[in-house]
């Protein structure tokens, strides 16, 4: 209900308790959320939004806006009352939905379902390696496409984080990149109220937080108390007076503010305050303790001139972008492009065609052959940008012409992550969701456990960054066990919307890059080996563009066949060998090559049974990897050929045939399948 301000009270005052008792009275409602944390922060809130964040409720995607990140994702009804009470499409009705089936208002905020989410947070330091992305992907664009009196992009990002988000490692990797860097448009909030699901943070959290993020290279400020409205803005200012290096501003607060009973505990984080808790709180902050979701009038007044601020500021943004066009037209027509991701008209033109090993006597790992790809595809799309966590060579990931991205160097389009893989997954995602740029990403298959967690949310972004996995099985070799990936393939192709491409030689590996810049809706996983590997002649096979289907027939049989046999990424050349052995015995089999079970899946099931024909039970399959999951396809008649034991250091051909991952036992299989 909105009614009349209180009367003895000034608006700020007002505002903010509005946005306290929101958020409790949703999380009350819901009887599931945490309220201490809104209760705490609503004063510094309060102030980025009213007095720095460049917005606009009316479009939410303006390029020309700020971004605001909240790492701290469980205070998700913090921006839910923001975004309602500013005039975003975020209704009363969908605030007292909070948590429930079918609204926007989801326990933690999710980037593709609430306007105004930048995005989707929860798992802590996730939005602060996010945060990290948005200030490298304005740094990039500003570098490519601003002129002199043309600043199209000179924004901010901001974040609040808790104190759960900067223990968690994936921050401190990013925090550490972003002080390399000297991102100085990043301004951080860390809500230091000293408590945790457990309790006190002494129980686990000592550190001298200012004095690690200094070291890292940051600016780094403190406000005594989060109601204090001016030092907060002071903060901020002082924090934009320093643009050669991030700023944390540490804010003391107290979580779950003006709750009597439960202020400052571990009580007021992750659940409800109690009826009669909030009915106390409300009384001690002069709330109107007899209604919930109380809204004054004065307050949506105030808070929704930001709409007016925001159009005003976009159109004066638009306006400039505009003159940019006039002065600028080739610049302005293939910004419009970078932003909208739009390929450049004639781009497959750039994927190469490699000839097969038959006639050069070569055989080529797809790590090369996707290197190779990229030093022709990235120039031209242009927006795809990314790097390596310290792998640049053994992952082919580089571009030649393209120098390092540095503090010093704004225009370097090749980005260093070092070691730092969960990070470079939350920074891609980052830059992703800023727009303008598709992120791609390298290390070894075996180290996506260490970005997975960023991976996932990717996906459920659905975000198209390109994962560069190389170094994909156990056929590296002298690694060993340690740096052999085994259950990763099928770990991955669990999650939802990852598209995941295990090309089988050069030619696949140019085609699979070729889909990857052409989603737009996911991430893409490319799954490529150390080891060389033919390059098929396609003279007497199917063009390698039938990797776009997910899995197609490579080598037809003479009518019906008898066995099928399938494989992914270097064992199809054990699949088609053996198929040139069966068909001297008198058994027609048919082999297909299987890059993507996601795009498979994807097809019409007319197609599907025309790659895997219902009829034909003798089926084999090859990987090197675990055998689970491949049930789906070879049936429970067929046979799996796999790796479901950890791998062994050799060189890493002795190490496949060891395992048996050869023709001669893809022959065998389909033989006794045939026979029966």
């Amino acid at each position: 209900m909105a009614t009349d301000l209180l009367e003895g009270t000034d608006i700020e005052t007002q505002t903010i308790n509005a946005i306290r008792f929101l958020s409790a009275d949703a999380v009350q409602r819901a009887q599931s959320g945490h309220p201490g944390t809104p209760m705490g922060l609503a004063p510094v809130a309060y102030v980025l939004w009213t007095r720095h964040l460049r917005h606009n409720p009316s479009d939410p995607g303006w390029p020309g806006r700020d971004r605001f990140v909240l790492s701290a994702g469980h205070a998700s009804m913090l921006l839910y009352s923001l975004l309602h009470l500013t005039g975003y499409d975020l209704s009363m009705e969908e605030i007292k939905n909070f948590r429930q089936w079918g609204s926007q208002t989801p326990g933690h905020p999710e980037a593709h379902l609430t306007d105004g989410v930048e995005t989707t947070t929860g798992p802590l330091g996730q939005g602060f390696a996010n945060g990290v992305g948005m200030a490298v992907a304005e740094r990039l664009l500003a570098d490519e496409f601003n002129e002199e009196g043309f600043p199209l992009f000179d924004h901010y990002t901001y974040a609040i984080c808790s104190d759960g988000d900067l223990m968690e490692g994936i921050s401190q990797e990013a925090a550490s990149l972003a002080g390399h860097l000297g991102l100085g448009k990043l301004i951080y909030f860390f809500d230091d109220n000293q408590i945790t699901i457990d309790g006190s943070t002494d129980l686990a959290f000592t550190e001298d937080v200012a004095d690690r993020f200094e070291a890292y290279g940051w600016h780094v400020a403190h406000v005594e108390d989060a109601n204090d409205l001016s030092a907060v803005g002071a903060a901020i200012e002082a924090a934009k007076a320093v643009p050669e290096k991030p700023s944390l501003i540490r804010v003391q607060s107290h979580i779950g503010y003006g709750s009597p009973n439960k202020q400052d505990t571990a009580a007021a984080h992750g659940a409800p305050l109690g009826e009669e808790e909030v009915r106390l709180a409300k009384e001690a902050l002069g709330w109107p303790t007899e209604e919930t979701f109380y809204v004054p009038d004065a307050v949506y007044d105030h808070m929704r001139a930001a709409k007016a601020e925001g159009q005003k500021a976009q159109r004066e943004w638009e306006g400039l972008r505009a003159d940019y066009e006039e002065a600028h037209p080739e610049q302005a027509a293939r910004l419009e492009r970078w932003m909208d991701r739009g390929l450049p008209e004639g781009w497959e033109e750039t994927l190469p065609t490699f000839e097969p090993t038959a006639e050069t006597g070569e055989e080529m790992a797809t790590r090369k052959a996707s290197g190779l790809t990229l030093e022709e595809l990235a120039p031209a799309v242009g927006y795809l940008i990314g790097g390596s966590a310290d792998l640049t060579g053994s992952n082919k990931t580089d571009v030649e012409g393209r120098a390092d991205f540095q503090k010093d160097r704004p225009g370097g389009r090749y980005l260093r992550f070092g070691v730092r893989e969960h990070a470079m997954a939350g920074v891609s995602n980052g830059m992703a969701l800023h727009g303008g740029i598709q992120p791609y990403a390298g290390t070894f298959l075996i180290f996506s456990d260490y970005l997975r967690p960023s991976l996932r949310l990717s996906a459920l972004m659905e975000q198209p960054v390109v994962y560069v996995f190389t170094h994909d099985s156990i056929g590296l070799g002298e690694d060993g066990p340690t740096h052999q990936p085994v259950e990763h393939l099928m770990a991955l192709r669990a999650i939802p919307g990852l598209a995941l491409l295990r090309p089988a030689d050069a030619n696949e590996a140019a085609q699979a890059w070729g889909a990857a810049v052409q989603r737009t809706d996911g991430p893409t996983a490319l799954v490529l080996t150390r080891q060389t590997l033919p390059t098929f002649d396609r003279a007497g096979l199917a063009a390698a563009e039938g990797l776009h289907r997910g899995a197609y027939i490579l080598r037809e049989t003479n009518g019906q066949p008898d066995a099928v046999l399938m494989g992914t990424g270097s064992e199809v050349q054990h699949a088609l060998r053996a198929a040139e052995a069966l068909e001297s015995e008198g058994i027609e089999a048919q082999v297909v090559s299987m890059p993507s079970w996601a795009l498979f899946e994807a097809q019409s099931e007319a197609y599907r049974q025309t790659v895997l024909p219902p009829s034909v039970e003798a089926r084999v399959s090859i990987e090197a990897g675990v055998t689970q999951g491949w049930e789906r396809y070879v049936g429970t008649s067929g046979t799996a050929i796999g790796v479901d034991r950890f791998g062994a250091s050799a060189p890493g051909e002795r190490v496949m045939e060891e395992y048996g991952l050869t023709a001669e036992r893809v022959a065998a299989a389909a033989r006794t399948l045939v026979e029966g």
